[in-house]
């Protein structure tokens, strides 16, 4: 197989090139010259050719763009450390002396910023402002929470009450963060528009582990930021807040992997090296303030959350500060990527704990229930399970078998797609499970319920309390190991596609039932796949409820390995039309897994839609397979 990068010659890195070739005097890469040079560049263009690679140096002098960014991105972190000092509402103040460690959090990446322009670094200036300003929709977003409902925010570095309250107004410390945030998103699109290039990126290192990194310190972001016993401060994760707050935390959550991967596409080095600072700076942001909480104040507690984004965005930013480009491919054996063997490990094992940690959630108690008896001396608890626990059941199975098939090199190839594609079906039993938990504790709890003396003589009645139990809390790290198992299968995808070079071409023939197969699954995910009296089933188009993440996640994976197996080679075309066919099956199992729990169950219309996508999915599989047997 032809080496993927080539020197412009065509001759071997290093070897001498004939003076009469002008394209000897390029630089290896896929770069192209510049649109434009500027008088200060003019000179170099009449030298002799031996001189022409200067003409490919970065220009180090920042270009106006890039200084309005840094003026923007200056004034939008003075406004943010002014906003640790001015309260963000007239009905409460910080929880702790917190302003000290806002300012630095804000002022010290603006600070680096202008001084790389300074030092004559002006891609690491741009890359800095670039990462900064990615968060900066998503925590204009989260700041709004301060106006819709401030006592329902999580933010005890600017706002804790002392007393309960309906409602708060909003003080100037919010219209600075206001400003701060959208000051720092224009300094991003300044900057963008600084030094504009046609130019291909170079290949990047750790363009596989950086992504993996940024996910799970978007999955950390999503948890409880702060553990609580103060009654004036509802401690709770980003699903189970208000929607601006939710939308804040999913924007964050977003935006982490997406610049992550952007700042490994950018043409230079420097700007990749800035982006993911940058980047790493405004996770800091974010992060660092719940940890401060929990360390500063007695009745506030650190949670696992922010440590993990804090750790993983560390990781990166220790990553910035290595050598990110890759040596031009030289050899075939160059071409292939390295440590095939330690994706598939690491994808299996983190299948493997995600199986692990299903099970336990499994059969531990969802629910834990407390009574309280007039006259006892000590409260009795009981445990509740959830009617889905078999379907999580089910689940883990699955991706335990294709975890140990992605461990054995000779059923790796096709159980690694497999699993790439199983991975949802946790999110589609677990989010069933956590549910019952959710709505047991957040029901159970009101007046009425149970959660207060219903009347009669005072004491007469039990009071009953319910809290979430260890099965809940063992189903949703289920849910984080998931999230980063999909990513590290899909990783494992990317090398296994390189490693095997050319190939097969795609089978075409496959088109029609791998359509049916996907509109199908559409349908039935959309649908409930059976009805029992006095019960509604969660959907997509009507009572979304948590478990429609599931469905939503289940049907976006299946649709997608769909589509992805039409541009695969025929074997992974049929693992992976294989998964999603397993995954849909899954689906139709909630008829005896979950409808048998409840009693009186019957089949509903998207159990036989489910079943009919199977069966389109799977006859695309077995012809795939098909085809890959006919390959020479």
């Amino acid at each position: 197989m032809p080496p993927r990068s080539e020197p412009p010659t065509g001759s071997a890195p290093g070897s001498p090139s004939s003076p009469q070739d002008p394209a000897a005097t390029r630089p290896t890469g896929k770069r192209k010259p510049p649109r434009a040079q500027t008088s200060r560049q003019a000179p170099a263009e009449t030298t002799d050719s031996a001189e022409a690679p200067a003409t490919w140096a970065e220009d180090t002098t920042p270009s106006r763009p890039l200084t309005v960014a840094l003026a923007l991105t200056a004034l939008g972190a003075v406004a943010l450390t002014a906003a640790g000092l001015v309260p963000v509402s007239p009905a409460a103040g910080p929880g702790f002396a917190g302003w000290p460690w806002l300012a630095v959090l804000a002022l010290a990446p603006a600070v680096a910023a202008v001084w790389a322009a300074a030092a004559a670094k002006p891609g690491l200036a741009k890359g800095l402002v670039l990462g900064l300003a990615a968060l900066a929709p998503g925590r204009l977003v989260l700041d709004l929470q301060f106006a819709v409902n401030g006592p329902l925010t999580i933010r005890p570095e600017l706002y804790l009450p002392d007393r309960f309250i309906g409602g708060s107004a909003v003080g100037a410390g919010f219209w600075l963060l206001v400003a701060g945030d959208l000051l720092t998103g224009v300094a991003g699109i300044a900057a963008w528009q600084a030094g504009r290039t046609d130019e291909e990126p170079e290949r990047r290192r750790w363009r596989l582990l950086v992504p993996l990194l940024a996910v799970t310190a978007s999955v950390g972001l999503l948890t409880a930021p702060v553990g609580s016993d103060n009654g004036f401060l509802l401690a709770r994760a980003a699903f189970e807040g208000p929607w601006p707050a939710l939308g804040g935390y999913l924007l964050l959550a977003a935006a982490l992997p997406l610049a992550a991967v952007l700042a490994l596409a950018a043409p230079a080095e420097s700007t990749a090296r800035g982006m993911l600072l940058g980047l790493t700076a405004a996770a800091f942001g974010v992060a660092v303030p719940p940890v401060l909480a929990g360390l500063l104040r007695a009745d506030l507690h650190v949670t696992w959350g922010p440590v993990l984004a804090l750790g993983a965005t560390a990781v990166t930013a220790g990553l910035a500060f290595t050598r990110l480009s890759e040596a031009p491919a030289t050899t075939e054996r160059d071409v292939k990527i390295p440590g095939i063997f330690w994706w598939r490990l690491t994808t299996g094992v983190l299948g493997l704990a995600t199986a692990v940690a299903a099970l336990i959630g499994t059969f531990a108690p969802q629910v834990a229930v407390t009574a309280l008896n007039p006259g006892a001396a000590a409260p009795v608890s009981a445990a509740a399970e959830s009617p889905a626990r078999w379907f999580l059941l089910a689940a883990a199975l699955v991706v335990a078998v294709s975890a140990l098939g992605t461990l054995v090199p000779k059923t790796a190839p096709g159980a690694r797609p497999v699993l790439g594609v199983a991975w949802a079906g946790i999110v589609l039993a677990g989010t069933a499970v956590l549910n019952t938990a959710l709505t047991a504790t957040q029901a159970g709890n009101l007046a009425g319920f149970g959660g207060a003396d219903l009347g009669g003589t005072s004491g007469a009645t039990p009071v009953f309390t319910y809290d979430l139990g260890a099965g809940a809390a063992w189903t949703f790290a289920a849910l984080v190991l998931a999230a980063l198992l999909a990513l590290a299968a899909a990783g494992t995808g990317v090398v296994e596609r390189e490693d095997a070079g050319d190939g097969a071409e795609p089978n075409g023939s496959v088109l029609t039932p791998v359509v049916a197969g996907g509109v199908l699954a559409v349908a039935a995910f959309g649908l409930p796949v059976f009805s029992v009296p006095g019960y509604v089933a969660p959907g997509l188009w009507s009572n979304f409820d948590t478990p429609s993440w599931g469905l939503l996640t289940a049907v976006v994976v299946v649709v997608g390995a769909a589509a992805l197996a039409l541009r695969s080679r025929p074997k992974p075309a049929a693992a992976l039309l294989a998964g999603a066919a397993l995954l849909t099956a899954l689906h139709a199992a909630e008829l005896p897994l979950v409808g048998g729990a409840l009693g009186d169950a019957s089949p509903s219309t998207g159990f036989w839609v489910a079943l009919a996508a199977v069966a389109a999915l799977l006859v695309a599989a077995g012809m795939s397979a098909a085809g890959g047997r006919r390959e020479p």
